[in-house]
């Protein structure tokens, strides 16, 4: 109907916890960026949050859904821009420090995740960039330019989501490493999920560090 529609929703992702698998969303996510003209959004702190719910506001034309956490999240954008970056649907968040080898994309929780691997990886001498993607959909609407330098040419493409990585390949390519789920999830505390289904940084900067191990 093209119309302004606002849905907020809440306890995505495995992050839910001890509710069991079947409260536990891994594909819900990927179910509603197959709607067409919806707005997904998946903020990854308070920051991002305004940002969305502003956007929200001004898509006279869209409906969209903000997809957010049970659990809290640290703030990862602890520096000020008039810009709303959120705008574009995805932006560089940290820059490598040095050649950048790695880039790491994430959405909502997640991106501390993203923001931690990046550090283990530059600890040992690999430059990572990170890349909060909280909106697909305005992502891919920026030109070639935006979206090619977003996604960093020649760096290995690493995504974590605490979902289904359905859709994730489009961006990070046939050789890119999805971090994430597989199935569906189980019930225990989320940190002790996270760490049983391998959705951590200790894991993520493995995968990057035996991914270029192998490959130079």
């Amino acid at each position: 109907m093209g119309q302004r529609v606002i849905h907020v929703m809440t306890h995505d992702s495995i992050g839910l916890g001890e509710d069991g698998p079947t409260h536990q969303p891994v594909e819900h996510v990927a179910s509603l960026r197959a709607i067409p003209n919806l707005l997904v959004m998946r903020p990854a702190d308070a920051v991002e949050t305004a940002e969305c719910w502003q956007i929200a506001l001004n898509a006279k034309t869209r409906p969209t859904v903000m997809a957010l956490t049970r659990q809290g999240v640290m703030t990862v954008r602890d520096r000020h821009t008039d810009e709303n970056l959120s705008a574009r649907g995805a932006y560089v968040l940290r820059e490598a420090e040095g050649p950048a080898q790695v880039t790491i994309l994430s959405s909502g929780s997640e991106v501390e995740i993203a923001v931690a691997a990046r550090a283990a990886l530059q600890a040992q001498g690999i430059g990572a960039r990170v890349v909060s993607m909280p909106c697909w959909e305005l992502f891919d609407e920026q030109n070639d330019t935006y979206r090619a330098n977003v996604l960093g040419a020649g760096t290995l493409k690493i995504a974590i989501e605490a979902a289904s990585g359905f859709g994730w390949e489009r961006y990070i390519g046939a050789d890119g490493i999805f971090i994430g789920m597989r199935g569906f999830g189980a019930s225990a505390p989320y940190k002790d999920l996270y760490k049983h289904f391998g959705i951590t940084a200790e894991a993520a900067a493995m995968a990057a560090l035996e991914h270029l191990k192998n490959k130079g």
